[in-house]
């Protein structure tokens, strides 16, 4: 996978996340780009779900 097809993917990675997630704002996605472990703690801040349940939902993605 080259870089803009990297690039292309995580668009629509945030894009469905925005869809179903709204509250994440594109600051926090800045800071947790590149960083499954620190977008899924922002999940778990956010909405309180368990590492369990956040990690099952990005492996889904």
């Amino acid at each position: 996978m080259n870089e803009d097809q990297f690039k292309g993917k995580w668009k629509q990675i945030k894009g469905d996340f925005k869809k179903k997630y709204g509250k994440i704002t594109d600051d926090e996605y800045a800071e947790a780009e590149g960083n499954m472990d620190k977008l899924a703690g922002k999940m778990q801040e956010r909405y309180g779900k368990s590492k369990e349940e956040v990690k099952k939902e990005i492996d889904n993605w």
